[in-house]
């Protein structure tokens, strides 16, 4: 009982340290210490699997994505921005209608998604659940952490080409 008021006391802290603090990097450290004192929260909960996602993808991949990308921006003049939105605009002119194309492709998969929450007997198991349960979660999950990935790629690409 007293940990867990302690935890309480510390994510408390934690948040308020990062909507309060002026620097975006110690507001994204802050995000990812308060979204690990949350994890520990949530495993002290026997809520296993709502722990293990907020583990990897809120405290792991969006913290890390955070401080990659303020370690990496700097302010642009009115000409450069301009010149990037062109750029950007030429090279995503596709992407529409690769996403449409994407989910008509997923819907003749005839996927269905598992809608009911697993008992918490097979909630313990978490590989169970996530492996055989909750595949389309996962897929999500692959999918998001392969797209930071590929973004801090090109981020440091860029970079090193100026």
């Amino acid at each position: 009982m007293l940990i867990d008021l302690v935890i309480l006391f510390a994510l408390t802290l934690s948040s308020l340290w990062t909507v309060m603090t002026r620097s975006l990097l110690r507001s994204a450290i802050g995000l990812a210490l308060t979204s690990a004192l949350l994890t520990i929260l949530m495993f002290r909960l026997n809520s296993t699997l709502a722990a293990v996602f907020e583990l990897s993808v809120c405290a792991g991949l969006i913290s890390v994505l955070f401080v990659s990308t303020i370690s990496l921006t700097h302010p642009l003049t009115r000409e450069e921005i301009i010149k990037h939105m062109r750029e950007r605009r030429a090279r995503f002119w596709a992407l529409p209608f690769i996403i449409i194309i994407a989910g008509i492709v997923l819907s003749l998969l005839h996927i269905k998604p598992q809608l009911l929450l697993p008992s918490p007997e097979m909630e313990k198991d978490v590989r169970n659940v996530m492996w055989n349960l909750r595949d389309i979660d996962l897929l999500g999950q692959i999918i998001i952490l392969l797209t930071g990935a590929f973004g801090v790629l090109i981020l440091f690409k860029e970079r090193i080409k100026k």
